[in-house]
């Protein structure tokens, strides 16, 4: 198993280069919308992560104590989710067959229970909105060739990073692993035959 290796900062003109670069998703052709987001998460993810700690610090500082609740309430969802599609075998078949609905499935239950805190507008400001700044982003961003690549090296098992066990814990990554591993089987077989 790959070490888990943190990603470079990618630069500013790398990140937020001119509108060439982006471009509406294709709303009809999911799968294709689904793959550009989660290779714009592995490869952005330490922008990504700057991007919200900033914003984090911003409505933190305004309600520090109910940024810590929101946060703690989050991170208690998620990794009760991630608990419960490994041990439970109805949530395991959701999250395989609706990922993307698994994801917001917890972002639901996490702004519910905010809301019976009484922290629905730190968790909509402090939580939700670095969430929508990022999908966004991941969703209007092109993808270039560098990306690519480092994202094929991940999948594969090269290397490992903190996105990477994330998204391969909300089941986001399952569908390209099997396309990758049916890509190399393809190869493979193509090479004996010749």
């Amino acid at each position: 198993m790959a070490k888990v290796e943190i990603a470079a900062l990618r630069p500013w003109d790398d990140f937020f280069p001119g509108s060439e670069r982006f471009a509406k998703p294709d709303v009809r052709d999911l799968a294709k919308w689904n793959n550009r987001v989660v290779s714009n998460l592995m490869y952005y993810q330490t922008n990504y992560l700057a991007m919200a700690i900033v914003v984090f610090l911003l409505v933190g500082l305004t309600n520090p104590l109910d940024m810590m609740l929101g946060g703690t309430v989050v991170t208690l969802v998620f990794m009760g989710s991630v608990w419960g599609a490994e041990n439970k075998a109805m949530i395991k078949s959701f999250k395989t067959q609706n990922p993307t609905l698994f994801v917001f499935v917890v972002m639901l239950a996490s702004y519910f229970l905010m809301s019976l805190f009484g922290g629905v507008m730190v968790f909509i400001f402090g939580i939700s909105f670095p969430l929508l700044l990022v999908f966004a982003h991941a969703s209007l961003r092109l993808r270039n060739m560098k990306n690519k690549l480092e994202n094929k090296m991940e999948v594969v098992g090269l290397k490992k990073s903190p996105m990477g066990i994330i998204l391969e814990s909300l089941g986001q990554q399952e569908e390209s692993i099997n396309k990758i591993q049916d890509f190399l089987e393809n190869e493979m077989r193509k090479k004996l035959n010749d």
